[in-house]
């Protein structure tokens, strides 16, 4: 009886080891490795451009799905491998680089808003308003493209009745750096009180405004600058591609040197472009509350 006794707690024991040994290779939410940086600046891109719903995976996909079938037309035109690569490339860039410039539209746009907003949100707390039901109101009375953003704190406060989590939604909706200095001075304020609301939230909209003005005279004195640059990396290709219906031209680029000149200037024009993105690039605010 104690053999049998012996032997089953024994192989209680090692069951029970194997079982913890296997559960500790299965990393749980609290912790998870973080993901890298460039995914998260991805999701807040697709986020701000307005496909919450879209993620990494998604967007790469419809990548390569638009390189695929920009491939098979321009081949079937061409009947040239490596013309019909150099398109397809460009047409797989595309969709990521259309979500960007999305993105930075609609973020310049509600850089010049916020300020409307955080008026709008100071007169509320000087009528007598709480902090929650300001926030709240903007979603009827704020800017129009700023509605959306302030009902999803509505929505998430009615639900829950927490602030801070609230703030939170609010946050990762709008994926904004402009917002989160607003965040970070509601929190603050709802934590530790005080009497200067007003003045904090009439300073920090004047600070916006002025970030804002300065930003669009820099854009607007390089707007050309990028324009031509822009133009001088597309005109190459646009003559290839106008070019390329000729059977003599697709037959030099499917020899070994045509090959080689495709992507020696494929390679010349990728570098160009990143050096004058790179040189006409305006610092980017940094988020605080990622």
């Amino acid at each position: 009886m104690s053999t049998s006794l012996a032997g089953a707690l024994c192989g209680l024991g090692l069951g029970c080891g194997l079982f913890l040994v296997w559960w500790s290779m299965w990393e749980t939410p609290a912790t998870a490795r973080p993901r890298p940086r460039f995914l998260l600046e991805l999701d807040e891109m697709l986020t701000t451009a307005g496909f919450p719903r879209f993620s990494p995976v998604h967007l790469l996909l419809v990548c390569i799905a638009a390189g695929c079938v920009v491939f098979l037309i321009a081949y079937a035109f061409t009947s040239s491998a490596a013309i019909s690569g150099c398109f397809g490339m460009f047409a797989a860039l595309a969709p990521y680089a259309f979500v960007r410039h999305r993105a930075h539209s609609r973020r310049v746009e509600r850089r010049t808003l916020w300020p409307e907003a955080i008026d709008h949100l100071n007169s509320g707390i000087r009528a007598g308003l709480s902090l929650p039901e300001a926030i709240s109101g903007l979603s009827v009375r704020g800017p129009e493209s700023l509605r959306p953003l302030f009902a999803v704190f509505a929505q998430e406060y009615r639900a829950t009745g927490s602030f801070s989590m609230s703030l939170d939604r609010f946050k990762d909706a709008c994926a904004d750096p402009v917002a989160d200095r607003i965040v970070a001075a509601l929190a603050v304020t709802r934590e530790v009180g005080g009497t200067d609301l007003g003045t904090m939230l009439r300073t920090l909209s004047q600070f916006i405004r002025d970030d804002a003005r300065t930003r669009a005279e820099m854009q607007a004195r390089q707007s050309w600058t990028v324009t031509g640059a822009r133009l001088a990396v597309a005109a190459p290709w646009v003559v290839l591609a106008l070019l390329s219906s000729r059977p003599q031209t697709a037959a030099a680029y499917n020899s070994p040197q045509g090959v080689t000149l495709l992507l020696v200037g494929l390679g010349v024009s990728i570098a160009a472009y990143a050096v004058m993105k790179r040189i006409g690039r305006l610092p980017a605010e940094p988020r605080v509350l990622r």
